[in-house]
């Protein structure tokens, strides 16, 4: 038995790897090989049905942080839409959209450090509606919210909180000052102390080594999130990231690879920026680690569409 089988069946039987078996992975010389035994893993403990879910962008820019990849951000000039509040029946037209399609999970996405206590009792209005009116699994994304505020959205109709941590804790501090991990982690503990699931994973391609995009994975394990979005860099004119290189195609594929070793049994997603991939590397990835999608448009890109993704699952012989 090689070391790849080897790693891979000490996974499957509920055990874990180590750092430097996770750089082993990373440059084993036969990616279709470590795709395919990272495949096995995902079938092992998700299964091959897509775990789905679909954002609508329920407060758009006007966000006072920093964050060096963000649309968002007031210091940046990227032209992007503002408003405080999307109208209710657009949340709701959206809402009833990603149902029909078939789509389980939706999130409303808010820009800013956080919502405040105002603001949070509107859009639980619109979340107690949703809950009444649709059967989805709804989640929020509205900052670093405290412990009260989660009960809020917990007593509304959500039942997971989505925190990014972003990227490496190292990383983090080269890309945004006005806030940190440890503001994020506390975000991540109130959720799980009011009974929320969480959502974190971060963007890849934001200038970090492979290195740290391994000790991203690890930090995510060692919090114990229930769902992975991975997102590619998308540089956007107007932010201090736009003329960052784009990362490869093979280190997205292999990343996500090493990442379904690190994390076997998590809900790791295809978010935004996948639409510049290849159909081939869309494929892999697919059939490489992945396990749930975020479908529909992004907060300020444009995806594949619903159609499109549909095609993909079914190449890829997934279900959804």
């Amino acid at each position: 038995m090689d070391r790849l089988e080897e790693i891979k069946q000490r996974v499957l039987n509920g055990g874990e790897i180590n750092r430097e078996e996770a750089e082993f992975l990373y440059a084993y010389p036969d990616i279709d090989a470590l795709c395919d035994a990272a495949d096995n893993i995902r079938e092992a403990f998700m299964g091959d049905e897509v775990d789905s879910c679909s954002i609508v962008n329920a407060r758009s820019g006007r966000c006072g942080e920093d964050c060096k990849w963000c649309a968002q951000a007031s210091r940046h000039h990227t032209g992007c839409q503002t408003y405080n509040f999307l109208e209710e029946e657009s949340v709701m037209d959206a809402a009833r959209a990603n149902e029909r399609e078939g789509i389980r999970r939706f999130s409303l996405v808010t820009s800013g450090r956080r919502v405040n206590d105002k603001d949070l009792e509107e859009f639980c209005r619109i979340i107690r509606r949703l809950r009444r009116e649709t059967g989805l699994y709804l989640c929020a994304s509205m900052g670093l919210l405290d412990y009260a505020q989660m009960l809020k959205l917990k007593e509304a109709g959500i039942e997971r909180y989505h925190c990014n941590m972003e990227t490496s804790e190292k990383h983090f501090a080269t890309l945004c000052s006005t806030h940190t991990p440890e503001d994020k982690k506390q975000t991540i503990a109130a959720a799980r102390k009011a009974g929320l699931d969480v959502c974190s994973g971060g963007i890849i391609g934001m200038g970090e080594t492979a290195a740290e995009r391994l000790d991203f994975a690890f930090e995510l394990a060692s919090l114990d999130v229930d769902s992975v979005p991975v997102n590619i860099l998308n540089p956007i004119p107007g932010t201090p990231m736009e003329d960052t290189p784009l990362i490869s195609e093979e280190d997205i594929i292999r990343t996500v690879a090493v990442w379904r070793f690190i994390l076997p049994g998590k809900a790791i997603r295809f978010a935004g920026g996948r639409m510049r991939l290849s159909k081939e590397s869309m494929l892999r990835v697919m059939r490489g680690g992945m396990s749930g999608v975020l479908m529909g448009d992004m907060l300020t890109t444009v995806s594949n569409t619903i159609a499109d993704d549909r095609r993909l699952f079914a190449e890829a012989s997934l279900k959804f």
